[in-house]
């Protein structure tokens, strides 16, 4: 579990004051290139929409990409019309880059941006950037691809939207469903620390942005949405597609390599706002996987050369069995030490009857494999044994990671060895500090409703202020009740640094 925020690190979500003064909560971007038919119907119908269904106050900025026709001039004039649009003019062409400068500059707390096409129903704008203000995603999108998203488009349009999907998933391990939706939304405070990282100016950024974004475990809400496809569309499909994948080897290769510096962009966490660390968590399952890789190969070739030197005085099973017997002793207590983190005698003897009976398992398999070997031909090479054991570990190494984790060890928390010593969490609580990327627009005295404060909790105050959080120490008996019935080892704490502001907010 992290628990201390390097400098630069994102602060606490938090819900957005009812009202800022000044401050527009959301500013709706509309990137045009060349949109001087299309451009004023969608300011207006876009407007119109706002003042009627949205809550707070809002800006639309239109964007314009370099415009050689007079898209200027219409932008202009709405912006002369009407008080909540604003005009941006760009000299250089480019949606990400158009993106990129007008969310860098604006003000507002929540940042979206639309296609001036309109193809999007209005009615999702809402729920698009519900979950942002409430503090509860960094990242919102539209989603096409959605079960119960309603679309109308062609089938080459379709086509071509899923394959690029499954390349994106395929290749990047994205979890999105829609990258290319144009309609998104993000926090403004995320948007300071990611649009630095994003290097597409143009129609990969989305997903780019996204990409990174999922990598770092920022929180992305997916919205489906009703979509109908503007015929008329001005984009060059077999010129985006191509830039496109050329983005996807791009991003791919920084990922591959680190040289994305993602851990700018995590937030603190844990069951409680003020993270606690607590020595000998069990660890995930991202880094048992690799623990157990570890151990498996080194166990493989362990169990390869024991196996070559019992077939030199016995036959293939014998040897079979005997060089399974010392590997599986040796790979559950290398797993038990270096994949879960199991320390102290406490449980090994069970631990290992436990890995014997996986062994067993292990044993049927590669046993059946020799059998079906000796069956097939009566005087297997030598190679051709190591081959099929090695298919056959395979599986078995499967199996026995499946079983280790959900039966042998499961929860090292759960353990009731007798001779365990007993469990001390010591958590430590320091002052708060201020999160150098929180957001310039004025702040009210608390996002959301107050909560009471914990008994035994010392107070703390928010990250943005210059308050000092007490320090103390708190001595109890774990499981003890109030009237001092239950007894249990001894549990010492400290109080945890305070990362947000509001002790009810579970992240």
């Amino acid at each position: 579990m992290r628990t201390d925020s390097s400098p630069g690190t994102l602060p606490v979500r938090e819900h957005l004051p009812a009202a800022t003064a000044g401050t527009p909560v959301l500013d709706v971007v509309i990137p045009v290139y060349n949109e001087e038919k299309d451009l004023q119907p969608c300011v207006e119908r876009l407007h119109d929409h706002l003042t009627r269904t949205f809550p707070y106050t809002f800006r639309i900025t239109v964007a314009d990409n370099a415009s050689t026709d007079t898209t200027p001039e219409v932008a202009r004039r709405l912006e002369t019309r009407m008080p909540e649009v604003r005009n941006f003019r760009l000299e250089q062409k480019g949606r990400g880059r158009a993106l990129r400068t007008v969310w860098s500059a604006s003000d507002a707390p929540i940042l979206a941006y639309m296609d001036v096409d309109l193809s999007t129903d209005l009615n999702a704008l809402l729920p698009l950037v519900a979950p942002l203000i409430s503090g509860h995603s960094d990242l919102a999108i539209g989603s096409r691809l959605s079960r119960s998203s309603r679309v109308v488009r062609g089938p080459k349009r379709e086509f071509i939207s899923r394959a690029y999907n499954l390349i994106l998933r395929g290749s990047l391990q994205a979890r999105f469903s829609d990258a290319q939706c144009g309609f998104k939304a993000i926090r403004r405070d995320v948007a300071q620390v990611l649009l630095p990282l994003v290097e597409d100016t143009g129609w990969f950024f989305d997903t780019e942005m996204l990409v990174l974004a999922e990598r770092a475990g920022l929180r992305i809400h997916e919205v489906p949405v009703d979509w109908v496809d503007d015929p008329d569309s001005t984009v060059h499909i077999v010129k985006t597609a191509t830039d496109d994948l050329k983005g996807v080897w791009r991003v791919g290769k920084a990922l591959a390599t680190g040289s994305l510096s993602l851990d700018r962009l995590t937030r603190p966490f844990g069951d409680d706002p003020r993270d606690r660390e607590i020595q000998d968590v069990p660890k995930g399952l991202a880094r048992q996987l690799v623990g157990f890789c570890v151990v498996g190969g080194l166990s493989t070739l362990f169990y390869l050369l024991l196996y070559s030197g019992f077939r030199q005085f016995s036959g293939s099973q014998s040897a079979n069995a005997l060089a399974l017997l010392v590997s599986a002793v040796a790979n559950t207590a290398a797993n038990r030490r270096l994949t879960f983190g199991v320390r102290g005698r406490g449980g090994a003897v069970k631990h290992q009857a436990q890995g014997l009976v996986v062994f067993a398992i292990g044993l049927a398999l590669t046993s059946g494999s020799l059998a079906a070997l000796n069956a097939a031909t009566t005087r297997p090479a030598h190679s051709t044994e190591l081959a099929v054991l090695i298919a056959a570990n395979l599986a078995a190494t499967v199996l026995r990671f499946l079983l280790f984790r959900a039966w042998v060890f499961p929860d090292r928390r759960e353990g009731s060895e007798d001779d365990a010593p007993a469990p001390t969490v010591v958590a430590s609580r320091h002052p708060a500090q201020p999160t150098p990327y929180a957001s310039s627009y004025p702040v009210a005295p608390a996002y959301g409703p107050q909560h009471p404060a914990r008994p035994s909790a010392p107070a703390y105050a928010s990250p943005y202020r210059n308050t000092t959080a007490t320090h103390e120490t708190t001595q109890f008996r774990a499981g003890d009740a109030a009237d001092g019935t239950w007894r249990d080892a001894t549990v010492r704490l400290q109080p945890v640094r305070p990362h947000d502001t509001d002790p009810g907010d579970p992240r």
